[in-house]
């Protein structure tokens, strides 16, 4: 019987994530945090909010990502779409549901006005301890600057105004006759 009761047990646990997360800054400031994976991303927002010590109190956003990180698709914190259910928040999605593999990546983006910018990678996913109720960072090394860093947006021509179109066929395309400035 005392068999079958560890058995039981053993099933019963919680799978855990434990995540790498790396903050997009000169210098490593790394945070590995272990959570339940049946935990919403908006979970994990809040538990990297925590671990690099900020309040969690500013817009941020979860996007999916390759092995090159390349953003796709946008799991944010609220809808802010002009038609609400558009989008798919991090309250309604669990972190299994969108993390299936060790090596999966997704870019986190904290404070859309600082830009503070996160490399999220699954590290490993156990049993070993069970976090029933709360995450918990594992390891961490550096200090979080005071300031986010600056973002260079870059395009990818020297020239802002160049969309990659010829003129010379914009210019034959369109109509000019009634076209006006004065409203």
């Amino acid at each position: 019987m005392k068999l079958i009761g560890n058995f039981a047990a053993h099933f019963s646990k919680v799978m855990n994530y434990k995540f790498r997360v790396i903050l997009d800054v000169e210098e490593n400031v790394i945070r590995d945090i272990a959570i339940p994976m049946t935990f919403s991303l908006e979970d994990l927002h809040h538990a990297i909010s925590d671990a690099f010590g900020f309040k969690g109190n500013e817009m941020a956003s979860f996007y999916l990502s390759d092995d090159n990180w390349n953003q796709g698709e946008e799991f944010p914190l609220f809808d802010m779409n002009d038609k609400p259910g558009q989008v798919t928040q991090m309250s309604e999605i669990s972190i299994r549901d969108v993390v299936t593999a060790v090596g999966d990546k997704m870019i986190y983006v904290f404070d859309f006005l600082n830009m503070w910018t996160f490399f999220v990678e699954l590290m490993e996913s156990d049993s070993k301890e069970e976090l029933d109720s709360f995450s918990k960072v594992v390891f961490s090394m550096g200090a979080v600057p005071k300031n986010a860093p600056e973002k260079l947006f870059e395009a990818e021509t020297d020239d802002p105004y160049d969309l990659g179109l010829d003129n010379e066929e914009l210019d034959e395309d369109f109509d000019f006759e009634g076209f006006s400035y004065e409203e």
